[in-house]
């Protein structure tokens, strides 16, 4: 069972080199205090979501989509890449493995070291809230780790296909880096300056299109807020996007979106695995 080996094998290395246990108290430390807080912004006030919810909801909300594709990035970026460079992979690859096996099985193991974090951290989160907040509901905030989980494996996947398509740290790295900055930093930079290219300082009257609200929907922090807005619907007391009338504008479509954004770049980076000279 190659898979299952490889799955185990970096699961493994990752608590032997701290990590597991560096990335858990990491997310612990945040979500404690963010739990711990309780802050409502007075924008939120007039929601019918109680008050507790929405203050674990708001409080969770940042940190999750800046957090969790730095950490998902940082963890996956070099089990290839890093490998390739110092030779061990030819050691994996000679078990024997094959080589979408040691793909498969990096991007499983490096899923399984971020949902351990985020489980352990929101369980700790879970807990403030139950002992100090007027009510709590635990079946959301449940569902809401579950998504979180998904959202960090969106984040793992994209850079083990780097990783993957690179040989080296440094790439694989600046490949990981760059797409944070676009996908945190620069989508609304983008967005803003193709609106201001196309339309000038003024919007339409009639709004702008459908097919400009869904560039920006393609976003993997903004496709996760959507999905979780499918759902959660307490969630969207916390978030305001544009509305469209076109079907690919519903928030489902969040799931659809994170889905590529896991699979298409983990395919393509297989894809040159395959075919890559390792020596």
């Amino acid at each position: 069972m190659p898979l299952q080996a490889v799955v185990r094998k970096d699961f493994t290395d990752s608590i032997r080199s701290f990590t597991l246990a560096s990335t858990t108290l990491l997310f612990v430390l945040f979500a404690a205090f963010l739990a711990a807080i309780q802050w409502v912004p007075d924008l939120y006030g007039a929601s019918t979501a109680t008050k507790s919810t929405l203050a674990l909801l708001n409080s969770m909300r940042q940190p999750t989509v800046f957090m969790i594709p730095l950490i998902g990035l940082l963890i996956a970026y070099d089990t290839l890449a890093g490998e390739r460079e110092d030779g061990s992979l030819r050691l994996l690859l000679g078990l024997p493995n094959a080589r979408h096996h040691a793909v498969l099985g990096k991007f499983i193991g490096r899923t399984g070291v971020i949902a351990v974090a985020i489980g352990v951290a929101y369980a700790v989160a879970g807990v403030i809230a139950l002992a100090t907040y007027e009510s709590f509901d635990v079946r959301v905030f449940a569902l809401y780790t579950v998504l979180t989980v998904g959202y960090g494996a969106v984040y793992v996947a994209l850079a083990t296909g780097f990783s993957a398509a690179m040989d080296s740290r440094l790439r694989a790295l600046s490949g990981a880096g760059g797409l944070y900055a676009l996908f945190i930093l620069g989508w609304d930079v983008l967005l803003l300056a193709l609106q201001l290219a196309i339309y000038g300082n003024e919007i339409p009257e009639a709004g702008l299109p459908d097919w400009f609200k869904f560039i920006g929907l393609v976003n993997p922090s903004t496709a996760f807020m959507h999905a979780v807005r499918t759902v959660i619907p307490e969630y969207e007391a916390l978030t305001f996007y544009p509305e469209g009338s076109a079907w690919y504008l519903g928030d489902w479509m969040g799931f659809v979106v994170l889905a590529a954004w896991a699979v298409v770049p983990l395919a393509i980076g297989l894809w040159r695995f395959e075919r890559a000279d390792i020596h």
